[in-house]
């Protein structure tokens, strides 16, 4: 493929390029995937308003997102597993999103480390924290999230079990793979891929082994992780990690308004909608539907952002249309790591913020603090 265009260009190449078990990993839902397929289609039934002979002359995408410049209102999502898309995946995403002026969200989950990321990049960037039994060990990473200058902490909510994805099963997901004939068979088809990762020491989960008494291994850390994702999280431990970090905070899984209120009442800085990508209650509202009525109910009391189904810069458009002030992408980004590396992920980002300044203009507007919801056509998008 010499030509890429757009996102589902990056995905076709992604698919041949990562073994099987990873690329599932990423670009898969819970039980029927319903939900996973709806947060990309209801993008599609809103339409938008073409205007015509208006000034499209020196437009802008840039924006603030807490009150940090980003070139526009896209931050990379906290994405688990991502060392396993590309070899070092997690530091080539965190150098693309820094020349390219937009946030990096680093997950507990990831193969690099946070201090590997901030060695890499001496950049800030964002760290998501899933919330743990261990209280030790969750202190132990707000702690280290400081040290490496991080700039915002986002915890996400929605994963306090597991939701089950079969795919995964089928696959035997592990990292590293499992050397069962069909995953050996399945490599050998990947020789980039290989290559990479024969050039890495990264290939473990680096923000939690060695971090933990008595985790040294894979064999050991999925026992240990198996066990350690706390059913009993609530408000009152968001209060706590709030006082604990000192920082920006961002919630990360809010679907329902009364959850809504409950986090703009926490202080926290932004909530973002999200369905954590379709992969935990299938069935759920896709984020973009959801959308509307948070906005509504929680007014100017904290900025809003969503998370789900964004394939495009014409998605984007239409969230911000929604009210939506920041937006973050996940698989779109593992698409282009999984193609090209670096260079894909760049590439990702170039796409989809050329699609949202010409999709503006076309709508007629040339900064996005001037649109609202009349870009779009009545009737065609939630209320």
């Amino acid at each position: 493929m010499t030509t890429i265009t757009n996102i589902e260009d990056l995905r076709v190449l992604a698919r041949r390029r990562v073994p099987r078990m990873f690329y599932d990993y990423a670009d898969s839902g819970s039980w029927t995937e319903g939900t996973y397929r709806a947060n990309e289609a209801d993008f599609q039934k809103i339409k938008l308003r073409q205007r015509v002979a208006v000034d499209m002359d020196n437009r802008s995408t840039a924006v603030k997102m807490i009150g940090i410049d980003a070139a526009m209102p896209v931050a990379i999502a906290p994405t688990g597993l991502t060392g396993m898309q590309h070899a070092d995946g997690e530091i080539l995403g965190a150098l693309a999103a820094k020349r390219f002026g937009i946030p990096f969200t680093l997950s507990t989950m990831s193969i690099c480390s946070i201090e590997d990321i901030a060695a890499a990049t001496q950049a800030p960037f964002w760290f998501q924290l899933y919330v743990m039994k261990d209280r030790g060990f969750i202190e132990r990473l707000i702690d280290r999230a400081k040290a490496a200058n991080c700039s915002a902490l986002v915890l996400t909510l929605d994963l306090q079990i597991l939701g089950q994805r079969h795919k995964d099963l089928k696959n035997g997901l592990t990292a590293p793979p499992r050397l069962t004939i069909p995953n050996l068979i399945n490599l050998a088809t990947k020789p980039r891929w290989c290559w990479h990762m024969a050039q890495t020491r990264r290939r473990q989960f680096g923000n939690i082994v060695g971090h933990v008494s008595g985790v040294e291994n894979m064999g050991s850390l999925s026992e240990w992780t198996a066990k350690q994702f706390d059913p009993k999280l609530n408000w009152g431990d968001v209060e706590w990690i709030k006082k604990r970090w000192g920082g920006k905070l961002i919630l990360k899984g809010i679907m329902d308004v009364e959850d809504a209120r409950l986090a703009a009442d926490s202080g926290a800085d932004a909530l973002i909608v999200s369905n954590h990508g379709g992969r935990q209650l299938d069935g759920a509202q896709s984020s973009i539907e959801a959308l509307p009525a948070i906005v509504a109910a929680v007014g100017p009391r904290i900025e809003v952002w969503m998370d789900g189904g964004i394939r495009s810069g014409q998605d984007v458009l239409k969230a911000w249309a929604l009210g939506a002030r920041g937006t973050m992408i996940g698989r779109a980004f593992l698409y282009g790591l999984g193609a090209m590396g670096e260079a894909g992920v760049t590439r990702s980002l170039e796409i989809i913020q050329r699609e949202l300044e010409l999709t503006m203009a076309f709508c007629g507007h040339t900064r996005l603090q001037n649109v609202g919801k009349d870009i779009l056509l009545p009737g065609t998008f939630p209320v």
